[in-house]
């Protein structure tokens, strides 16, 4: 269930703001559909993020964020540590972002949950959200907070196109 990914996250990023909870949900619900650039721009924004990343929070290497596991962050950190191949994530990246497509439906139920779990009071959930149905939901970055203090970098893919997650030590759901 989506509440059991949510829990997880908050747990692991205390400082999450609830812009961080929609893109989170954003991102589970949609993919990564609103991040699509040609395959040289995305590996050149992938080089130079892993070039200025720096330190950050001890994550798994790959962080599924829908309840399906379908849909997962592949943080760099990690995934530049063990050796992961930028090309396969890459292609995985660009694949994912014009071959998945999530629903909006889907969306509203994972924001639906969010509010349920009452981390956040539910008014300031549904002042927040209001605008975003209006314009559709579009992707937004997440919160200065949550940059500031975890200083985010990955990719969100599908497994489906990159089956090579599924080799023995890349899939992970808990912290390493």
């Amino acid at each position: 269930m989506f509440e059991s990914i949510l829990r997880s996250h908050l747990s692991r990023y205390p400082d999450m703001q609830i812009q961080d909870v929609y893109k989170l949900i954003h991102q589970a619900a949609l993919g990564s559909e609103h991040a699509a650039p040609d395959h040289e721009s995305a590996r050149t924004w992938m080089e130079r993020e892993i070039a200025d990343m720096g330190d950050g929070p001890s994550e798994p290497v790959v962080d599924p964020i829908s309840p399906d596991g379908e849909i997962v962050r592949v943080h760099l950190r990690p995934y530049v540590l063990r050796g992961g191949s930028l090309e396969k994530l890459v292609e995985a990246f660009i694949r994912t972002a014009n071959e998945y497509r999530g629903e909006i439906a889907l969306l509203e139920r994972y924001w639906a949950a969010a509010v349920r779990l009452g981390h956040f009071p539910a008014a300031e959930m549904d002042e927040f959200i209001q605008p975003l149905k209006a314009e559709n939901y579009p992707a937004l970055h997440h919160s200065a907070a949550y940059r500031n203090a975890y200083y985010p970098s990955y990719r969100v893919i599908s497994q489906k196109v990159a089956s090579w997650l599924n080799e023995p030590g890349y899939v992970s759901s808990s912290n390493e």
